[in-house]
């Protein structure tokens, strides 16, 4: 058999790929896009949990921050000038509080989360390393099912992380997994990589093989709060409210007036103190050196 040039060699392996992405191409018939923004006056850590963001979704519009002055709406209006069929706006109050509205426009629903104990890529410097616009697969807890409301975010979250395949930004691989987790009524999101067991055996020295795989970790990594779910996107009747959700400006509240009340019970304790001693006083001892060196 006649040994093939380089070239030849380039060319097959050139037309395999475009086979591949022709293939991709021709399977885009899911037309999802995600539209993210944020509020004016965004911090710097949520900042960069919005870039994150848009690197975990590659069929994403975005556009420039929006000085809502108290009405969302608008995020409508700009939904449909950049053709979006959903939305993720992060939203800033008192530049320490971060919101998150994930909903489908313009007819809904949408779902308003607070999102506390955020950890960026760059923050957690984690030695996970996925391609840049992998397609991810989706791992849903198990009591996402248990109640409609877990089962309406799961639907949301699989059209705004799932990206469509052959999607032009895409890359058609699988190589993480984003993960999201029911714990005590919140959402924990996790974001892995998946690596074979094979490959780390090479690099540490191991010619073993297996076909075994495991999960590090990229990142980012945040919890959601639900707060309520509305009829409409943005707006509307609401569907469901959480019982169990409390403000952060009445955390704070409870939390200074706990650090203000330290007076009245530090005097309330010496009143104790002093009722303590008067009614416990010890009787006079005779042999003390006070009544025997007089």
């Amino acid at each position: 058999m006649p040994k093939r040039e380089l070239s030849e060699v380039e060319e097959d392996d050139d037309s395999v790929a475009s086979e591949v992405f022709s293939r991709a191409k021709v399977a885009y018939t899911n037309k999802q896009r995600v539209l993210i923004l944020s509020s004016r006056g965004i911090t710097a850590r949520y900042r960069h949990l919005l870039e994150d963001l848009k690197k975990l979704i590659p069929h994403h519009k975005k556009d420039n921050k929006l000085d809502d002055k108290g009405d969302i709406h608008a995020v409508n209006e700009i939904a449909d000038m950049k053709s979006c069929n959903q939305i993720i706006y992060l939203e800033t109050r008192k530049h320490q509080d971060l919101y998150m509205y994930l909903g489908k426009t313009p007819e809904g629903p949408s779902v308003k989360f607070h999102v506390v104990n955020i950890h960026t890529m760059d923050e957690l410097k984690l030695t996970g390393n996925c391609m840049l616009g992998s397609r991810p697969l989706l791992n849903f807890d198990a009591n996402f099912n248990n109640s409609p409301q877990f089962q309406l975010m799961k639907s949301l979250l699989s059209d705004a992380f799932g990206t469509p395949m052959g999607h032009p930004k895409s890359k058609p691989f699988n190589d993480r997994v984003m993960s999201f987790f029911v714990v005590k009524n919140n959402i924990w999101v996790r974001n892995y990589q998946i690596i074979d067991k094979s490959d780390t055996n090479a690099i540490s020295g191991n010619a073993k093989k297996t076909n075994e795989s495991q999960l590090v970790e990229v990142g980012p990594r945040f919890v959601l709060i639900p707060i309520r779910i509305f009829n409409g996107s943005l707006c509307g009747a609401t569907l469901y409210q959480n019982p169990a959700f409390v403000s952060p400006n009445d955390e704070r509240s409870a939390y200074k007036k706990k650090k203000g009340d330290r007076y009245v019970q530090r005097t309330s304790h010496t009143a104790q103190r002093r009722e303590f001693l008067q009614e416990n006083q010890m009787p006079a001892d005779e042999l003390s050196s006070k009544n025997v060196f007089k």
